[in-house]
């Protein structure tokens, strides 16, 4: 019987007869078979003996998913952008608009791109009045950001100072709401004041102390500080500044609107009756002026008229109009209004401090630029005057010749019981023509200054002078000149400036004060005016009765907060500057200054 086993084709059994005979005949076509699988393999292509890896289909597969993953990224990474955008910036993206733009303005997009200028970005947007920081999306972000240093923003800075007016707001309503024998006294005002600054204004001062808050510009720009009181001409002012410029669009505004808004001015807001200041409405017995306060309706806002207007819509839109409002019966006086706007700088070249009631020459821009740099002592050099007076309105426009400037060389110690002798400033002779170089002076004038970016740096302004409506001159002077600044009296006039005396009837901050805590007139004002008038004179050195010891004998230290880092510079002394200028603080005199007279310091 045949074994089946052995018949298979590795079989190793004897096989004989025609079984051998067919195993040799499969062998050999098997043989064969495979002779020929070989030929045919070596006689392909190079390329079909390359490893699958390197074939035609798998290299097109593997671009499909490079192609796929990339897609995927690009979807990723803008669903991101998108989120980061909505998180800092505040604004969600639009659908691309016909010219090119996203979510920001084509000034906005420029902005961005650039790191001298990315932290004006988003734009603080002018209105509505009182509710546009309010209206900042992610407002929490922006405020860590600044305070944080991590990124500073001009949107960061001013929801800070929102923040504080906000604060302050509040708590003044409280304070004003309670009645005798709880009723509010100077002191615990300005305590709580003094508590506010510490928990708002403080840190941003600590965080950028000793340098600038935003890289300065070297493009000749100019930041205009503009501190407005319930303004009828803050429209024209700004108009004449932007008509009359050369370079419109280097002019970046920081105003600070103190209005009163009227009745119901927002929702949640009940708003007060409008006053006016104190109008002659004639003459008693004895031919003394009669006065009166009468209703009013709410205040025009100038930025409003300016922003609406065809011509200079442009711009607000382009974020050059910088704005923070706030009531007028939480108005501080000037130095406090003045400390706000600085703060709204944004790095540009020059900063220029006016008041919000002016007319400009042709080209006063340039005109101020090249004479801030003809000063010998350039970059460290401030322009200040107190320029020529106008009564016509002319819509903010200063025609004519402009006038030789006057430099600031006279002082005195002031007689009225309101300003406590303090140091009051004033103009002495005037140009005659013909100088090659303007000459330097001792004084600044608040109400007009010119000077380069990095000034504020060396001369922050002070968050601790509320109510103060003298003394922030001579303050201003002495400081910048112990930090090595050299003033200057520029040799024409190319700015005009309307003055107001009382018998205007124009309303005044001192009288909002006493509305609001219920004792009407500049009574209690210039209490409190004459208890923070004491941290200045503190500085310039009336030791009979500002002395540290004094003022904490007196129960007043309390104004002394901070004042380490807003006194004077280490380049010059204190007692250097008092004998520079001529002034004998304990006699209260102030002698002439004949170098300043004869324009003899270059």
């Amino acid at each position: 019987m045949k074994d089946r086993s052995s018949s298979s084709l590795g079989g190793s059994a004897n096989i004989s007869g025609a079984d051998n005979g067919d195993y040799e005949d499969r062998i050999s076509q098997r043989s064969r078979r495979y002779k020929k699988i070989t030929r045919n393999r070596s006689s392909l292509p190079v390329a079909d003996q390359t490893p699958i890896t390197a074939t035609t289909p798998f290299l097109v597969l593997v671009a499909l998913l490079a192609v796929a993953l990339s897609i995927q990224f690009v979807i990723v990474f803008t669903w991101h952008h998108k989120r980061h955008d909505v998180h800092v910036l505040g604004k969600i993206p639009s659908p691309i608009g016909a010219a090119g733009h996203g979510f920001l303005s084509p000034r906005e997009e420029q902005e961005v791109k650039d790191p001298a200028m990315a932290h004006l970005v988003p734009h603080l947007p002018p209105l509505p009045a009182i509710l546009n920081t309010r209206n900042i999306p992610n407002s929490e972000t922006l405020v860590n950001d600044t305070i944080s240093g991590r990124h500073p923003t001009i949107a960061g800075i001013s929801l800070v100072l929102s923040n504080f007016l906000t604060a302050l707001h509040y708590s003044n309503q409280e304070l004003a709401s309670r009645k005798p024998p709880t009723k509010v006294q100077r002191n615990e005002v300005h305590e709580r004041f003094v508590e506010l600054a510490q928990r708002h204004l403080a840190p941003l001062e600590a965080v950028y102390r000793d340098k600038p808050i935003f890289p300065i510009r070297n493009d000749d720009s100019i930041f205009i500080s503009l501190a407005s009181f319930r303004e009828s001409l803050l429209a024209d002012t700004l108009k004449g500044a932007f008509d009359q410029a050369k370079h419109p669009d280097k002019l970046f505004i920081g105003a600070i609107v103190q209005n009163c808004f009227g009745l119901n001015p927002y929702p949640g807001e009940p708003g007060v009756q409008c006053r006016t200041g104190a109008q002659v409405v004639g003459k008693d017995a004895h031919g003394r002026d009669t006065t009166k306060v009468s209703d009013a309706p709410a205040d025009r806002n100038g930025i409003e008229e300016f922003c609406t207007s065809p011509k200079h819509k442009q711009y607000c839109d382009s974020g050059q109009i910088r704005v923070l409002y706030l009531h007028e019966n939480e108005s501080l006086g000037p130095a406090m209004a003045r400390y706000y706007a600085s703060k709204l700088w944004g790095g540009e070249s020059y900063f220029m401090q006016v008041d919000s009631h002016l007319e400009f020459y042709t080209h006063w821009d340039e005109l101020y630029t090249n004479e801030l740099k003809s000063a010998k002592s350039f970059p460290k050099a401030v322009l200040s005057s107190y320029p020529p007076g106008f009564q016509a309105e002319n819509g903010g426009i200063l025609n004519g010749q402009p006038s030789p400037g006057a430099r600031l060389c006279t002082c005195s110690f002031s007689d009225s019981d309101v300003e406590a002798k303090i140091i009051r400033i004033n103009t002495g002779s005037g140009y005659s023509g013909g100088e090659e170089h303007p000459t330097q002076i001792p004084f600044i004038a608040a109400g007009f200054f010119f000077t380069p970016g990095g000034f504020l740096t060396d001369v922050p302004f002070d968050p601790y002078m509320p109510w103060c409506f003298m003394g922030e001159e001579i303050m201003l002077s002495m400081r910048a000149w112990t930090h090595g600044w050299d003033i200057y009296a520029p040799r024409k006039n190319w700015i005009a400036h309307q003055y107001r005396p009382g018998r205007m009837g124009l309303p005044k901050f001192w009288g909002s004060v006493g509305r609001l805590f219920g004792r009407p007139g500049p009574g209690f004002s210039n209490q409190l005016q004459l208890r923070l008038i004491k941290r200045v004179k503190h500085l310039v050195g009336y030791n009979d009765c500002c002395s540290k010891e004094k003022l904490m004998q007196d129960g007043d230290e309390l104004v002394l907060m901070d004042v380490e880092h807003y006194g004077f510079g280490d380049v010059r002394s204190r007692e250097e500057y008092l004998k520079w200028a001529n002034i004998d603080v304990d006699a209260k005199r102030c002698h002439g200054i004949q170098w300043c007279n004869k324009g003899e310091l270059l």
